[in-house]
């Protein structure tokens, strides 16, 4: 028998979201600890495929050898979703949930019931489930799973120094999250709109490419709202230039409207930054009440009043970014998480 685990991912695993690199970094622990991980990556676009991409994604799950374990990528649902029903017998089938593609902003109801139903037939079939956050735990039993299969593993963070921040008494406010509706860009906009007197600069880092129409929109939002100057869209950025990005930033904020986790909020503290965040995914959890403010997603005038607290007293910063400092102490690394999603899927390996 074929003991080797097969990774399945939708495109390449290089990718720079929160999802892709939890995936990365969890197969680089995986394979340092001696077990047999093969990353198979599937073609053609994710989530909204084609009959194009379903076919390559059942030959590629065909091609198996019979009782291998196998976990898949929420993201690859969609594509395999005919597959999974044809090769659970045969295989050892778990799933990574990063957070339900049914969840997704902006999606609509005809839409989001046909995928509510695609997954949770999917997830029926697997043996394991693993999520990162007791959020997409819940969200995953709604959807008919038992619980007992599901395995809770957060990812993990690298050390890193803690931020300087501007120091030129500009406070430069930091979020890292892809151009999409779910990301909440716009209430951000709208809260930093009411607040043109205070003395702050926005960097978003993050993708503009999987969302083309949005970030369109979001341009037009940033710019009807006199804030061209204040903002920057930066894109992806990763290694040295998101390290810069961090360490020269005052304050993190996260609009989400939805979050399987948030690891970027876990970056933050990771560099003892402060944060002002929408209460989602893992952020209960993740940040203590010392070390940022937390708000409803949605609610532009409460993200306006959380980050006009904290933007206009240098002393509150100092108090929440000795919080995260605090905060940082606790976050696993990723040897652990690596640790932990592999005895979450309770697999010989």
């Amino acid at each position: 028998m074929d003991e080797a685990l097969r990774f399945v991912v939708p495109g390449p695993i290089t990718q720079t979201t929160g999802g892709y690199i939890y995936d990365r970094r969890v197969v680089e622990g995986m394979r340092a600890a001696g077990h047999a991980v093969d990353v198979v990556e599937l073609p053609g676009v994710h989530p909204r495929v084609d009959d194009a991409t379903r076919r390559a994604a059942a030959a590629t799950l065909a091609a198996v050898p019979d009782g291998a374990p196998v976990v898949v990528d929420g993201l690859a649902l969609p594509a395999l979703a005919d597959a999974v029903t044809r090769d659970a017998g045969r295989l050892r089938l778990s799933a990574m949930i990063h957070h339900p593609l049914w969840l997704e902003t902006g999606l609509a109801a005809g839409e989001a019931e046909r995928l509510r139903a695609l997954e949770a037939g999917c997830l029926s079939a697997m043996r394991r489930i693993v999520v990162p956050s007791a959020r997409t735990l819940a969200d995953v039993v709604a959807m008919g799973v038992p619980a007992e299969r599901v395995t809770v593993v957060p990812p993990g963070t690298d050390p890193a120094p803690f931020a300087a921040g501007s120091g030129d008494g500009m406070v430069r406010l930091l979020s890292v999250a892809t151009l999409t509706p779910r990301k909440g860009h716009a209430t951000l906009i709208e809260a930093l709109r009411r607040l043109e007197s205070a003395a702050w600069r926005l960097l978003v880092v993050g993708s503009a490419e999987r969302d083309p129409e949005h970030a369109a929109r979001l341009r037009a939002i940033i710019a009807a709202a006199g804030l061209g100057e204040r903002v920057t869209l930066a894109g992806e950025l990763d290694g040295e230039a998101l390290a810069a990005a961090f360490h020269g930033a005052d304050l993190f904020v996260q609009a989400s409207h939805h979050e399987g986790f948030g690891m970027a909020l876990a970056e933050a503290l990771a560099h003892g930054l402060p944060v002002v965040a929408t209460a989602v995914g893992a952020a209960p959890e993740l940040v203590p009440a010392g070390a940022g403010l937390l708000v409803p997603p949605g609610d532009a005038a409460a993200l306006a009043a959380a980050l006009g607290r904290v933007i206009a007293d240098a002393g509150e910063r100092r108090r929440l970014a000795a919080g995260a400092r605090r905060a940082a102490a606790a976050l696993p690394g990723w040897d652990e998480t690596a640790r932990r999603f592999a005895a979450g899927l309770r697999l010989e390996l």
